[in-house]
Parts: structure tokens; sequence; C-alpha cells
């Protein structure tokens, strides 16, 4: 089905409003906007459903989120789980909350109860919740870091990770094969609260959650002895981290918490950055404003759904400085095993997992530690199903895991990426270092020494609408047909296609198959240990290059990082 049908059935549809036809009739005049609302449905990618908001198959709006849940119902009853229930969380976007209860109310209707959150909460929470109430799959509202204009949907499953395949594949079929907006079962919100199918979430499990980030502390005595020394500023981007961040560092000790107030309450607009993402140094001006006032050690700052977290440090002159994710990392994989080890709670067949684009400095880390480290593909979905395997067959403990894109997890209480756990452990271990003297970026200048000067970068390539996805598609096309025999003239020795699943030495023509699921990424490794990846993003209309590099110090790991960028600049150019 083109465009052009897929608009007009929404038009001859008798379930979709007359707001709503309005304002697809008035699409008509523009022939590229209307491509664009309808050109594709949306489907699940490494963050589930996400799109701009707005009238059309490729919108965030009540029919698509109304469809997703209606083929969600679907594959939950051809499960026969639907006792079991759902878990709704969302946060503060525009258009959240409203999504939320148009999902609890089909579900409603399909006779499956729903356990939706009375106010916003973070995705973390949602995850927790699945397991906790015992849900057969959850959902949560969010567009995590991008601009305003977006919204989200993900699914859950019962071990509270994101689907992974076949499930992914196997709900969008049946999201697909709800063919009219017609055959959307909603009830009423009334009726289905009377029936006992909408219900909200208590208070008994933000405190259980909670408590289980409070327990993943590595030295709680440390945080009574430092939490009125060290001052720390959080800013929670207007996001839904505000009130279970700052409840955790209270409770955990720390006295000195000051909140930037211009970003404390949600703001679905997000007026004071925009973009609220914290991977963009942008978005901590205010912080640093506020730092300089109070005197702070830190800066931490959540995402609009509290599952990234960026953090600001002093650096050797006194001036703030934003640590990658990949610092952030490996920081806190060194602290983690560090006080593990030192308190005799390290397991004999511990577990640090990754995705294949973070840093390798965790490598020699994990070595020094006698811990496994396994690599997985670009998503924390895949993480959480790592755990659930350990929790099958009992191989491995997990101890850590985290993604360069500012996501980490310590625990299993949830499974997925946990700002507020995350917030904890990054303040705890300021508090470490401080209490020997050193800031946080002393502490990561001595893991440089101690392990070797990696540093990591990413090169996006912002395509957005139809073209953009087209571009996107002639440019992995390209690198696919024409292997590169080198970057910034260094050789590549590996060549390793996940789509095709065949990895290929180029210097011997040895050629094995991958460990990983099939995915649209090629990964290229070099003859002075350097790494390529290049991948289409999952959750935003961007194509990534992700470069990684071990220098003999900091200025020579960042000229290796511009030349391979500058090479990479060189062969996009190309097609």
């Amino acid at each position: 089905m083109d465009y052009k049908e897929r608009y007009q059935q929404w038009l001859d549809d008798p379930a979709i409003d007359a707001q709503t036809k309005d304002a697809l009739r008035a699409l008509a005049a523009d022939e590229k906007e209307l491509k664009e609302c309808f050109y594709k449905e949306l489907e699940f990618g490494t963050g589930g459903l996400r799109g701009i908001i707005g009238a059309g198959s490729n919108r965030m709006n009540r029919y698509t989120v109304g469809r997703a849940t209606q083929g969600l119902a679907n594959y939950i009853l051809k499960e026969g789980t639907q006792a079991k229930g759902v878990a709704i969380a969302y946060d503060s976007r525009h258009m959240s909350p409203e999504f939320a209860q148009i999902a609890g109310l089909v579900l409603a209707g399909n006779g499956i109860r729903a356990y939706v959150y009375p106010s916003l909460r973070p995705t973390p929470m949602l995850s927790f919740a699945v397991r906790e109430l015992g849900c057969t799959a959850g959902i949560v509202i969010t567009a995590s870091h991008n601009p305003p204009e977006y919204n989200g949907y993900k699914v859950y499953w019962a071990d509270g990770a994101q689907v992974v395949a076949p499930r992914d594949k196997d709900i969008i079929h049946e999201v697909n094969s709800v063919a009219s907006f017609g055959d959307i079962k909603e009830m009423d919100l009334q009726e289905a609260q009377d029936k006992g199918l909408f219900c909200y979430i208590g208070e008994e499990v933000d405190n259980a959650f909670n408590a289980n980030v409070l327990a993943q502390r590595q030295n709680p005595a440390l945080i009574t002895e430092m939490g009125d020394t060290l001052k720390i500023v959080y800013t929670p981007l207007h996001g839904s981290g505000n009130l279970p961040v700052r409840r955790a560092l209270k409770e955990a000790g720390f006295q000195h918490v000051f909140v930037v107030p211009e970003q404390e309450l949600p703001d679905a607009e997000f007026s004071t950055v925009g973009y609220p993402n914290p991977e963009d140094p942008k978005v901590f001006v205010l912080a640093q404003k506020l730092a300089e006032e109070k005197g702070a050690d830190i800066i931490v700052g959540t995402d609009p759904d509290c599952d990234r977290v960026g953090a600001v440090v002093r650096n050797d002159k006194g001036e703030f400085v934003v640590l990658t994710g990949n610092m952030v990392g490996a920081l806190l994989t060194e602290y983690i095993l560090s006080q593990k080890k030192a308190n005799g709670t390290l397991p004999a067949n511990g577990a640090v997992i990754k995705t294949i684009v973070s840093t390798e400095m965790i490598v020699p880390i994990c070595k020094a530690y006698g811990v496994t480290l396994m690599d997985v593909l670009t998503g924390f979905k895949f993480i959480g199903e790592k755990i659930k395997g350990f929790e099958e067959t009992g191989s491995h403990q997990f101890v850590f895991g985290f993604e360069e894109s500012y996501g980490c997890l310590a625990g299993t209480y949830a499974r997925d990426k946990d700002a507020v756990v995350a917030t904890l452990l990054i303040c705890e271990m300021a508090a470490y270092y401080k209490k020997q003297g050193m800031t946080l970026y002393d502490g990561l200048m001595a893991l440089y020494e101690k392990y070797g000067y990696f540093r990591e970068g990413v090169k996006s390539l912002t395509l957005k609408g139809l073209d953009g996805v087209e571009k996107i598609r002639q440019i992995m096309a390209a690198f696919r047909a024409n292997t590169p025999k080198a970057f910034a003239g260094v050789d590549v020795v590996w060549a390793r296609d996940y789509q095709s699943q065949v990895f290929c030495n180029l210097q011997t023509g040895e050629k094995t198959d991958s460990p990983l699921p099939v995915s649209d990424v090629m990964y290229y490794t070099l003859t002075d240990g350097s790494w390529i990846c290049v991948r289409p993003s999952g959750t935003e209309p961007k194509l990534k290059f992700y470069i990684g590099v071990q220098g003999t110090s900091l200025d020579d790991a960042k000229a290796k990082i511009d030349a391979l960028e500058k090479d990479i600049d060189a062969k996009v150019a190309e097609v």
C-alpha cells in the first residue's frame, strides 16, 4: 500500500473523528508533508514506536496508539496470559497522559486489566512494576530524549525488558493485522474502573522500587561519612526524574542536593533546552551556573523519562567538563568491581555487559577483576535479555551493564537502563574520590593511566523525513558494496556485517559467522586497534558513526579520532 492509498484509507474509516479528518484534508495541499505522514506505519525499533505527534499512520496519535495497543492485546490473548494484566507508565511529554489512558482503556476493552501509574514516572519504574505486579507486559509512553514534537510507545514483556526478536516482530504483525480503527475495542473509563480493568498503581510499588535502588549502594557507610560534604546539583530537564532521584539521594544520605529551579517541574516544551538530551553539553548551562553559586562538586542530569544520565565534573583547573557515556560507564565499572572485590561480594561468575559501540576500556578492567565481559547489539533490551538468560541458566551473575548513550544498570530489579540508580552511584563514586582528595575527573585520569588512553567519538548525520531515510539506505548500501580497505591510512582487518551475518578478515580472507542477531550494522576493526561502527539510529532520524581508539596519550587519542572523522566525512561525501 502506498502513501496515497493509506491516506485515503484513513479518510474513509468511519472510526476516525471529524476533527482528525479535517486535519487530514488540510494535508492534501502539501504533497511532501502528506507523504511524510503516510509513507509507512510506525514500527518497533530499538526504542519501540516513536514519531512526531500529529495525524497520519507515520505519526503518534490516538489511533496509532490505539492500534498498537489492540495489536498488543490480540497478541496477549493468543499467548493466553491476559489474566496477568499490563502495567503502564508515561513521562512529561505532550499527550503522554492521554496516550497512557487510551492504551489502558483499549486493554480494558479486551478484558485485560491495566495497571496505570497515576502520574508521570521514569521508564525504569515501569520495567520494575511489570515484574513487581506480575504483569504479562508493560507499556511506557515516552520519546526519551527526542525534541518536544515527538512521543513514543515502548513495549515490555513479563521479564521487565523491552520486547526482542521474535516477539517484537510477532507483535507488530498483530498490529498490522488490525485492518480498521473500528476494530479497536476501547472501554469507557468509568466502566473500566467499575469492572476493575483500569487500576492505578499504588505508592507501595514506588516504595519497593526505591528500596531496590538503595540496595545497589556499594558502600553505604561512605555516603554516611561524606553525605554532609559532597555538594550535588541535579536537573531533571523538565522530566520524570525529579521526585524519584531526589528521594533516592536524600534517603541514601546526601544532604546537599540543589535542583535547578528553572528545570525542576514537568514541561512538555522543554522550554529551557528544546532538545532534552544529557548527551548535549548545552542542557547543563543553567546547572553550571547554579553549581558555581553553590560550590558544587558534581552536576547530574536525567532525560525526560529518566533512563539516561549525564555527569559534569570539575577538571584539574577547576572548570566543569561534561563526561561522555563511555567515561561514566568505565568509571562505574571500575568503582563497582573494586568495591565488590574489597567487601568480598564480587561473584566468581560475575558478568559485565556492554553494547558493541561502547568503550573497549572495559576489556582490561574486567580482565583485571576476573569478570566476564559480554558484548550485545545497540539497545538496552539486549542487556535485559542477557540478564534473563543468566537467571534461567545460572551461567553468570549480572554485575553491571551500560551503553555509550548514557544508560546503565546495576542490579536486576529493573531490566532497562535506570538513571535513578545511575545518579545515586555516580554521586557515591564522587564521594569516594572526594574522600581521597580527588575529583571524579582525577579518577578518570587515573583510569587512563592504569588501563590505557581509550577515547571514543560519535559522528551523527541528521537526515530527516522520507528523503533522509533513502539517503541513509544509500550510504549503508555503499559501504556494503565497497568495503573500505582502510580508514585514515590505517588498514581494516575485520569487516563485520551484522545484516549479512558475515565477518570477513580482509587480510587473510577468513570468514566467520556473527554471534549476534541480524541488525543493520557494520563494524570495522583496524590494525592499530581502532574501530568504526556505522548504523542507523533506532530512535532518531540519524546515521551514526561510532569511533573508538587507544592512544599513547589523550592528545594522541584525540588526533586519531579527528583523522578518522575526517576520513569518514570524505567517504560519505562520495556516496
